[in-house]
């Protein structure tokens, strides 16, 4: 049985991509491999794990169970990686609402180290 690949579309099996890292197995130790797991937490509607990696300065900003809610009522398709420099992530995420119209959201976010995990602060929608 082959190995179900990556919600994030690294090309990596999810196993030794982003489910370590959800499971509080392994931090994440780049920015942009903290957006891929946000990313992935949507997908699998892991709202649990996206506020907890939302930084304490934003953090009132998100709430869990509207989080939840947009993550349920999209089919998460893609995401694509543009930019990752610093602690700055350019990308695109692909989704279908609950009425089948597609859709992008392109964002440009901001992430800040505290110790050895990342956070997400915020991002500018593009």
């Amino acid at each position: 049985m082959a190995a179900r690949l990556c919600y994030c579309c690294s090309g990596a099996a999810f196993s030794n991509c982003c489910e370590p890292i959800l499971e509080g197995r392994q931090l994440a130790i780049v920015p942009e491999q903290l957006m891929r797991s946000r990313y992935t937490a949507f997908a699998i509607q892991n709202a649990d794990y996206l506020v907890a990696t939302t930084h304490i300065s934003t953090r009132k900003h998100h709430n869990k169970e509207d989080i939840l809610d947009w993550s349920k009522a999209n089919q998460w398709i893609k995401l694509s990686v543009l930019e990752a420099v610093d602690n700055k992530v350019r990308f695109k995420a692909y989704y279908k609402d609950e009425n089948g119209i597609d859709h992008v959201h392109h964002e440009y976010s901001t992430f800040k180290q505290e110790g050895e995990q990342w956070y997400y602060v915020d991002g500018t929608f593009l």
